[in-house]
């Protein structure tokens, strides 16, 4: 299969021989402040991330306003056990309103703003203010509709895969291509908050790659760098983390979410990880050859005269590597040296008779 064509996302180029893309998400760690928003903006700017993202809805476009029966989140191990959904989305949406100057702030300072759209309402919206790609959260990607709709704007489109089987995950593929896809990205995901390291299988990035012929990346919950820094080794040309100026300032995903000092981690570690990569090699390389002569060699041990015999006592093995190889010690014991020799020097053919 052709490896998938490079993706290029406002100039910045996608595919595995440029550094990983890494996404910023600040879902709703803006904790319904716009000056704590830009200051999230402005601190993953610092932190060396190449995108921010943020999350396109309303509490009613995701759900009823009820507390009982599903509408309410009774399971005591979630992290937001005891609210409703309604109000868990009214508390970490993001207002409409605010995402010019969040986009704006992040132009500004170099950093690629996008969203994730959760129905036709907010595509439409995103598109009036020309987000550069999409991304579709995981619990939305068996929602063909949608998947439909943002395809259809030809944009580049991000897919996280949590929960998605192999066969819903072709319709998914197939529906996005058909209305108009071009420029693909699944991103392996584990939907729990936060996810474990032995939960999160990303031996799956090269099956991804292969199966859907596109790019891949990691769409990370876990704690840390090393999954996502491993997933690079995997493949993954795109890291997605959630990100928060300070855990213990709380949040709906602060739990789970980077701060700046770690996200600046990330970037240098997933980099170092793709630089790392280059191509089955053997041999030394450019920068190796001059470390070649701490090898070690036959060199003679102690001062001989001509016509004595080569032993394992005036001639051996050892640093630097001016000598000839070890493997000729087998050879050369038990002939005689040709003429005197100072211990120290490098052993070559023309020192025996």
């Amino acid at each position: 299969m052709n490896s998938p064509a490079k993706i290029k996302i406002s100039g910045r180029i996608i595919g595995r021989g440029h550094p990983p893309f890494v996404i910023a998400e600040m879902s709703g760690n803006h904790n319904q402040s716009l000056e704590r928003a830009l200051e999230i903006v402005e601190a993953a700017a610092k932190s060396g991330a190449h995108a921010l993202k943020i999350q396109t809805y309303t509490p009613d476009t995701m759900t009823l306003d009820l507390d009982e029966r599903e509408f309410h989140i009774s399971d005591p191990n979630s992290l937001w056990a005891g609210t409703s959904l309604y109000k868990l989305y009214g508390e970490a949406y993001t207002p409409w309103e605010w995402h010019q100057p969040i986009f704006d702030r992040a132009r500004e300072l170099g950093i690629i703003p996008f969203s994730t759209p959760f129905d036709d309402t907010a595509v439409d919206f995103l598109e009036s203010l020309d987000v550069p790609c999409y991304k579709i959260a995981s619990f939305e990607n068996t929602d063909l509709p949608l998947i439909c709709r943002v395809a259809a704007t030809g944009k580049p489109l991000i897919i996280s895969t949590g929960m998605a089987t192999v066969a819903e995950l072709d319709e998914t593929v197939r529906a996005a291509r058909a209305a108009g896809c071009k420029d693909l990205i699944l991103l392996k995901c584990t939907s729990t908050y936060p996810a474990t390291a032995e939960n999160t299988n990303i031996l799956t990035i090269p099956h991804l790659r292969e199966l859907f012929d596109c790019e891949v990346g990691l769409s990370d919950h876990t704690m840390g760098v090393g999954v996502s820094v491993a997933s690079v080794a995997l493949g993954a040309t795109v890291i997605e983390k959630h990100f928060t100026l300070n855990r213990t300032d709380g949040g709906v995903d602060s739990t789970f979410s980077m701060e700046p000092s770690e996200m600046s981690q990330l970037v240098v570690e997933t980099e170092r990880a793709w630089q790392s990569l280059g191509q089955v090699s053997y041999g030394p390389t450019e920068k190796e050859k001059k470390s070649l002569v701490f090898r070690r060699s036959l060199y003679v041990v102690k001062d001989v005269k001509a016509g004595e015999l080569l032993t394992p006592e005036n001639l051996g093995a050892i640093r630097p590597g001016y000598g000839m190889p070890p493997k000729y010690l087998s050879v050369l014991l038990g002939h005689r040296f040709a003429k005197d020799v100072q211990k120290g020097t490098a052993m070559s053919w023309d020192l025996i008779g």
